[in-house]
C-alpha cells in the first residue's frame, strides 16, 4: 500500500461563527472528536475573539483563522493579533489571511484596493518584519510599496514570544495569489470550490511556480485542502447536507474569480446565469442550477464511514492536510468516524 495513503492525515475543521457563545463548548468538542486544528472564519463576527476563548477551554487542538480578512487591517494590527493569540494559545495558533474581493474592501471596510497579489505578498513580509523586530530587538525598518513600518518604541513592543512566531497561511483562488503562497507563506488554504482536477491542474502548479521564485521546495508550503463534506446518518440528513452545499456552490458561482473551476468542468456558462438570478434576489431558486455531477466533483459525498476513504482517494499525491467544511449544515462534520478514519 502507498505509504502516504496508509498514513495519518492532519484534519482541520472550519467552525461556524454565527453564535459566538458556542466558543467555550464547540472547540473542546472538536478536540475530543480528534480534530488536529479548528479554524474560525470571518463573516459576521471578528475571527480572533472566539479563538482567544477557545484557548482557555482546550489543551491540544491547534487554532487558526481561515480566514481573517487581511486587507481590512494593517500589517501592524495583524502582527499584534497573531502575536497575542500565539501567546494565549501556548503556541497553537496559525494566522490565516485572505484578501476578500474589491467591493467588500472598498465599500464595506473603507480600505484601499490595488494589485491584491502584490499587496498580499508585501503584507506577509511586513508582518514577518514586525515580528522579527519584536523577537530580536533590532530597529523596525520595513518600507514597501503598500506598507511602511519604521517606528517601534518600548511602550508598544511586546518583546520575544515565548512560543516563537506563528505560521502565516494565505488563501486565494487565482494563479497569482496562489503563487504568492508558494513564494512567501508557510501554507496555502485552498478555497472550498475545488476538485481533484483543479488541485492538480491549477493549484499545485501555481504553488510550484511561486516556490521556484523563492528558491524553495513546494514541500515547504503546507497545502491545506479545504474540502466540502456531504454526509448524514440517514437519507434525511444526507439530503439536508446535499441541498445546503448546492446552495453554497450556487453562491460561489456568482463570483467572477471562482469561474476557472466552473470552466475547467465545462460549466462556465453558469456564472452569468447565477449572477443574474442573484441580482433578482433568487438566492434559493438558483441552487437548482448546480447539478449532482458537479456537486460531487467539488464535495465528498457519502455516509460517514465512506467519507475518509473518499477523502484519501481525492487527495492522495496532493496533500495530507485537509480541512472539512459545510458551514450551512455544520452538524454533518460532527461524526467521530470521519475523523477517526483519517488518523
Amino acid at each position: 500500500m502507498d505509504p502516504w495513503h496508509a498514513g495519518m492525515m492532519h484534519v482541520s475543521m472550519t467552525v461556524p461563527t454565527d453564535d459566538l457563545r458556542k466558543a467555550p463548548t464547540i472547540y473542546p468538542e472538536l478536540e475530543a472528536l480528534g480534530y488536529d486544528r479548528a479554524f474560525s472564519f470571518e463573516a459576521k463576527h471578528n475571527p480572533f475573539l472566539p479563538l482567544a476563548v477557545a484557548a482557555q477551554h482546550t489543551e491540544r487542538i491547534q487554532l487558526g483563522t481561515a480566514i481573517a480578512i487581511a486587507f481590512a487591517r494593517t500589517p501592524m494590527t495583524l502582527a499584534n493579533a497573531g502575536w497575542d493569540l500565539q501567546t494565549i494559545t501556548g503556541g497553537r495558533f496559525a494566522l490565516g489571511l485572505g484578501s476578500q474581493v474589491r467591493p467588500h474592501i472598498v465599500e464595506r471596510y473603507g480600505m484601499e484596493w490595488s494589485r491584491p497579489a502584490a499587496r498580499m505578498r508585501e503584507m506577509v513580509l511586513a508582518i514577518r518584519a514586525i515580528w522579527e523586530a519584536w523577537e530580536t530587538g533590532d530597529p523596525l525598518n520595513f518600507e514597501g510599496e503598500f506598507y511602511r513600518h519604521t517606528r517601534m518604541v518600548p511602550a508598544f513592543d511586546p518583546g520575544p514570544n515565548p512560543f516563537g512566531p506563528p505560521p502565516i497561511l494565505t488563501a486565494g483562488f487565482g494563479p497569482r495569489m496562489t503563487e504568492v503562497a508558494g513564494e512567501v507563506s508557510d501554507g496555502f488554504l485552498v478555497h472550498p470550490l475545488n476538485t481533484r482536477r483543479s488541485l492538480e491542474e491549477l493549484t499545485v502548479p501555481a504553488i510550484a511556480r511561486g516556490a521556484a521564485r523563492a528558491g524553495r521546495s513546494p514541500a515547504d508550503v503546507e497545502l491545506t485542502c479545504v474540502t466540502i463534506i456531504v454526509t448524514g446518518r440517514d437519507e434525511t440528513e444526507l439530503d439536508r447536507s446535499r441541498e445546503a452545499v448546492r446552495a453554497q456552490l450556487a453562491f460561489y458561482g456568482t463570483t467572477p474569480a471562482y469561474r476557472p473551476v466552473l470552466d475547467l468542468h465545462g460549466r462556465g456558462h453558469l456564472h452569468q446565469q447565477l449572477k443574474a438570478r442573484a441580482k433578482r434576489g433568487e438566492w434559493v431558486q438558483m441552487a437548482e442550477l448546480i447539478d449532482d455531477e458537479f456537486l460531487e466533483a467539488v464535495a465528498v459525498v457519502g455516509e460517514p464511514d465512506a467519507i475518509a476513504p473518499a477523502l484519501r482517494r481525492r487527495l492522495v499525491g496532493i496533500s495530507d492536510h485537509v480541512s472539512l467544511v459545510n458551514n450551512r449544515a455544520p452538524d454533518s462534520l460532527h461524526f467521530a468516524e470521519v475523523v477517526a478514519g483519517l488518523r
